[in-house]
C-alpha cells in the first residue's frame, strides 16, 4: 500500500517496526489534516501486515513531541465555513479511535512538551515513555475550546478527581507525575532515548524487556501529597461549588487553583465538567468521540475560541475577553445545547473501517 506523500509525517518500516515520526519542528509539530490522514494511513496499512510486530511514535528535534492540533487553523476555520475544521476533526478523532483499538502493541516517545492531540497520539499506546522534558497537558478550557481526542474517556480513568482537575485547570505534569497517573507507563532519560529505539527497532519482539532495561526511576511524583485536597475540593456538584471550596480552603495551593479556573473560559469550565461527569452515559469509544465531535465543531465556531486563540496565539497579550465572562452566564441549555446530536445523523462522527 503506497502512503500519502506528507513531509511532515516520516513513515517508514526499519526491520519489522512500522515508524512514524513528527516533522514539523517550528511548530512543536502540531497535527494538521494532512498529517492525522498521513497517520491513519499508515496504521491502516501496517495493522494486518504481518511483517509489522510494532509500532514506533516519535518526533525530529529536541523541543517537544507534540503541541496538539494546529489551533490557529482550526479558528480560521470556525470563523469562516469551518470546513477546514470538520475535516480535521473528523480524522483526528479516527485517528484517537484507530490506536485505542489498535492489536498491535505501539510505543510514544514522549520527550517534551505533548498537549491536547499530543496526547492523544500517545495515550491509546500501550507503552508510553516519558522523559524528564516531558510536559503534559491539556489546556483547552484556555483557549475558549474543552479536553477533546477522547478526554472524556481517559480522564474519568485516573486515579479519584485528578482527571477532572486536570481537565479544568490545564495542569502541566511532569514525568513522575505523569508515570504515577498511568498517562505514561515508564520514564527514560532522554539520553536514552535513541538507545532504547534501537534496540525496539532490533527485537521489537522483546519490547517489555527492552523498555524495562532502559527505564529509570522519575523521582517522586508531587501530586502523590496534593491528591487528597484535589479529590476533597474537586469533589463539588458543580464548576461554582469547585471555587466555593477552593475560597474557603486556607491553603496557598487552594488559592493557586482559584486563581488558574478564574482565567479559564466560563463556557469551556462548564462544558469540561458535564463531560467528565457524565461520562458513565457513553459506554463506548465512539460514542465519547461522536459527542466529542460535535462540541468541537460547535466550540471552534464560537466567540470564547476566537478569542483565545487571539490571547494565547496571535497577539499572545494573554488576556482573553470571554463571553459570557461570568460562570452564572452560561445556563444549563446552553451546555446542553453543545452535547446535543446533530440534526442530520450523516453530519455525525463516524470511525474508519
Amino acid at each position: 500500500m503506497t502512503l500519502p506523500a506528507c513531509p511532515e509525517i516520516i513513515a517508514r518500516i526499519e526491520g519489522r517496526v512500522g515508524r512514524l515520526t513528527l516533522n514539523r519542528p517550528k511548530a512543536l509539530h502540531a497535527l494538521t489534516e494532512p498529517m492525522t490522514a498521513a497517520i491513519v494511513a499508515a496504521l491502516l496499512a501496517w495493522r494486518d501486515d504481518t511483517a509489522i510486530d510494532l509500532i514506533l511514535i516519535d518526533h525530529e528535534g529536541a523541543r517537544g513531541f507534540c503541541a496538539g492540533g494546529d489551533i490557529r487553523a482550526m479558528a480560521a476555520s470556525g470563523a469562516s465555513d469551518d470546513v477546514a475544521g470538520r475535516a480535521f476533526f473528523l480524522v483526528e478523532y479516527r485517528m484517537n479511535a484507530l490506536m485505542q483499538s489498535y492489536p498491535k502493541p505501539i510505543v510514544a516517545i514522549l520527550d517534551g512538551v505533548t498537549m491536547g492531540g499530543g496526547v492523544g497520539l500517545s495515550i491509546y499506546a500501550r507503552y508510553r515513555i516519558a522523559t524528564e522534558r516531558t510536559l503534559l497537558a491539556m489546556p483547552e478550557t484556555g483557549i475558549g475550546l474543552f479536553p477533546d481526542i477522547g478526554a472524556g474517556w481517559f480522564l474519568p480513568r485516573l486515579p479519584g478527581r485528578a482527571g477532572l482537575w486536570m481537565a479544568l485547570t490545564g495542569a502541566r505534569l511532569r514525568a513522575a507525575d505523569a508515570v504515577h497517573l498511568g498517562l505514561c507507563t515508564h520514564f527514560a532519560p532522554s539520553d536514552r532515548a535513541e538507545a532504547l529505539k534501537a534496540a525496539l527497532i532490533a527485537d521489537p519482539d522483546r519490547a517489555p524487556d527492552i523498555l524495562a532495561a532502559h527505564a529509570a526511576d522519575p523521582g517522586p511524583a508531587p501530586i502523590r501529597a496534593l491528591q487528597p485536597d484535589i479529590d476533597r475540593l474537586f469533589a463539588a456538584p458543580s464548576v461554582e461549588a469547585i471555587l466555593e471550596a477552593l475560597a474557603a480552603d486556607p491553603s496557598d495551593w487552594a488559592r493557586a487553583q482559584a486563581d488558574i479556573l478564574a482565567g479559564k473560559s466560563p463556557t469551556s469550565l462548564k462544558v469540561a465538567f458535564h463531560q467528565y461527569a457524565t461520562a458513565q452515559a457513553r459506554p463506548t469509544f465512539a460514542e465519547e468521540m461522536r459527542l466529542e465531535y460535535r462540541l468541537a465543531l460547535r466550540l471552534i465556531a464560537s466567540p470564547d475560541f476566537q478569542e483565545g486563540v487571539r490571547a494565547v496565539v496571535i497577539d499572545k497579550d494573554n488576556a482573553p475577553r470571554w463571553r459570557p465572562a461570568a460562570l452564572a452566564d452560561v445556563t444549563a441549555a446552553d451546555v446542553d445545547a453543545l452535547f446535543a446530536p446533530f440534526a442530520d445523523e450523516a453530519d455525525e462522527w463516524t470511525a474508519v473501517d
